[in-house]
């Protein structure tokens, strides 16, 4: 049986929404392309930088990252402050607390074994929260890139 929520759609049962407006907004979500994502791609193109976008960097690992730069091995990872527990911005929400606390803790912990993947295989992993200036962590992207490019001879 579903539940009800406040507007004519219904909510699944043992659905995470508190209600179908909840559940509509939260599908509406992306996991790629997201606002700050597009600023720094955008930035990071104007500077001459060539990437790959949502790519999966470890060939043993499902796990993709925001923006790859293969042959420097740079990866970048843009945070969403609610989605990835920001220590500055993250606060929990109002309704059904024990249920996002939990998937943020998840999300933490999948970032941590992701970082942890990425540096033991060699790589440099930039992690920009999306509420730090684009234009600063495109700095700091074209800095990791440029000290790890390879020569050319």
């Amino acid at each position: 049986m579903a539940r009800r929520g406040t507007s004519d759609e219904t909510v699944p049962e043992n659905s995470w929404a508190t209600s179908a407006a909840t559940r509509k907004s939260m599908l509406g979500n992306r996991s790629r392309d997201t606002s700050p994502e597009l600023k720094l791609r955008k930035l990071l193109w104007a500077q001459g930088l060539r990437y790959r976008v949502a790519a999966k960097p470890l060939a043993d690992r499902r796990r993709t990252v925001d923006i790859v730069f293969g042959p420097a091995k740079v990866a970048v990872e843009i945070h969403g402050c609610f989605w990835h527990g920001c220590p500055e911005h993250y606060r929990p929400p109002g309704s059904n607390v024990e249920y996002w606390s939990a998937k943020v803790a998840r999300n933490r912990a999948r970032d941590a074994a992701k970082l942890a993947a990425l540096e033991a295989d060699g790589w440099e992993v930039v992690v920009a929260w999306e509420h730090e200036q684009a234009e600063d962590v495109a700095l700091r992207v074209a800095e990791a890139v440029a000290r790890r490019r390879p020569k050319r001879s």
